[in-house]
């Protein structure tokens, strides 16, 4: 049975709102608000209970309900319940999410959520495309933010997403800002053009460039993360220097701890002279334009900012970038360089990786290699080094017949002629046509085992392969 009251604090106020006290079709206590009016309130509590009476008969299906209520609700009410849902996020993430969302809806005229369809959002963003206003990832990060929207909806707004499966663009196909890495030689003038400018940029001087580079290049923080650094965020006093970014300040929002190189730990108490525990090193870099530094400090040393392949040298990519692909260049592991760079997966770590030409001929010229078996899959030696011998004793210096005259069996030619690597064939006896088996000692077996799945990884037929391990250990 519903009942109505006030709260202690509304007795005695005439235009206190009453409340309603329910349970609903689960048999959970609801409270509800009312109205000024006691008798309008006695009519809600009464509806109220019916509504839950009727949803526990089964007459009504609650979930449907919920949406049919909904759907009456503008979709301003949903967005700002949603906005309200992404408060434990950063401000930045908050902004940039709700900003997407609202231009979608704003753009296809959404006034309820009915009105979300994959076509209504792709011809809002189509227009976009149009004008170049966005391109083909930024176009993905719409379709993320409203989808993200749909999904906080399911189940208790709406029943399903409405946008599920709508296909993102290929992001690889309109590259607007690649950037690259700078070589080691680059980033030295980079340095020197800095510190001999005698100009200030972005308010800052030609050393206070300089170690801001050197400090992005040698710990590839980023340049939000490198604006809340202070002396207190360095240890350089343990067995090995550290730095500590706080979880506030790093994107992936968790504490990390990260080893400074003994150059750059050298460098630091000589930045900190002057400087209290607490004060920034680089006072208000995150509202910099360092993209402008970078790109007037490469200019006056002879280094173009962007390559002939459309490619820019900003200050992530002087910094960020150029520290990753050099980790990998001097021997880190590629997990060593995803812990270094706080990635979450190996495949962005990829992306800052630039590995040109010279780096792959350099890898490819390390692969150890030997004349004696390179090609030792088609000579007519066995895995023991001996020529194969028939049925009857050889003399020193005597060849056996046949078998260095076609060290692989005819039905094979088609396979040597088209490149593939003949597997060590046992030699043909004297008498009745039958072969002499290979010796099956560990060596043998191992090659002819190695030299069937090496066969198959050029790309010949499996069928090949295992015939030829049939015959070998029939």
């Amino acid at each position: 049975m519903a009942t109505i009251f006030k709260r202690k604090r509304d007795a005695g106020k005439r235009n206190a709102y009453w409340w309603i006290q329910y349970f609903d079709d689960a048999g959970r206590r609801r409270t509800a608000k009312g109205y000024t009016d006691k008798r309008k309130t006695e009519a809600k509590a009464a509806k109220l209970e019916e509504h839950a009476r009727l949803c526990r008969d089964g007459l009504i299906d609650p979930a449907q309900q919920l949406a049919r209520d909904s759907r009456r609700t503008p979709i301003e009410a949903h967005l700002t319940a949603f906005e309200r849902s992404l408060q434990k996020t950063s401000p930045k993430h908050v902004k940039l999410v709700m900003s997407r969302v609202r231009r979608i809806v704003g753009d296809a005229g959404m006034e309820s959520i009915d009105d979300i369809e994959v076509d209504a959002v792709d011809e809002a963003l189509q227009e976009r495309l149009v004008s170049e206003e966005i391109g083909f990832r930024t176009y993905n990060h719409y379709v993320q933010a409203i989808d993200s929207f749909c999904n906080w909806m399911v189940p208790k707004r709406l029943p399903h997403n409405p946008l599920q499966g709508m296909k993102r663009l290929n992001a690889q196909e309109d590259v607007r800002h690649e950037r690259r890495a700078l070589l080691p030689d680059e980033f030295a003038r980079l340095i020197e053009s800095a510190r001999t400018s005698g100009v200030s940029i972005q308010c800052f001087d030609g050393e206070q460039r300089a170690r801001l580079y050197i400090l992005s290049y040698m710990t590839g923080l980023r340049r939000k993360e490198i604006a809340s650094l202070t002396p207190a965020s360095f240890d350089l006093d343990g067995g090995t220097p550290t730095l500590t970014l706080q979880a506030a300040c790093s994107k992936h929002r968790r504490k990390d701890i990260l080893p400074l190189h003994a150059d750059l730990a050298s460098m630091l108490p000589k930045w900190f002279s002057g400087l209290s525990p607490d004060a920034k090193l680089f006072p208000r870099l995150e509202r910099r334009r360092t993209w402008l530094m970078v790109k007037k400090d490469l200019e006056r040393a002879g280094i173009a900012y962007r390559d002939s392949k459309g490619r820019v040298a900003d200050f992530h990519a002087a910094g960020r970038h150029t520290h990753i692909t050099e980790l990998l260049r001097n021997g880190a592991s590629l997990p060593e360089a995803m812990e270094l760079a706080r990635h979450s997966d190996v495949r962005m770590t990829m992306k800052y990786t630039h590995i040109g030409l010279e780096d792959q001929a350099k890898a490819i010229a390390k692969l150890p290699a030997g004349e004696s078996w390179l090609h030792y899959g088609c000579t007519s030696e066995h895995a023991d080094g001996h020529k194969g011998s028939s049925g009857g004793t050889t003399q020193p210096g005597e060849d056996t017949p046949g078998d260095d005259a076609n060290p692989c069996r005819e039905g094979d030619k088609a396979q040597k002629n088209a490149g593939w690597p003949c597997l060590a064939q046992p030699a043909k006896s004297g008498g009745g046509g039958n072969r002499t088996r290979v010796p099956r000692s560990l060596h043998a077996s191992f090659y002819v085992c190695s030299q069937a799945f090496w066969f198959c990884s050029l790309g010949a037929p499996p069928d090949t392969a295992t015939n030829e391990l049939s015959e070998y250990f029939s």
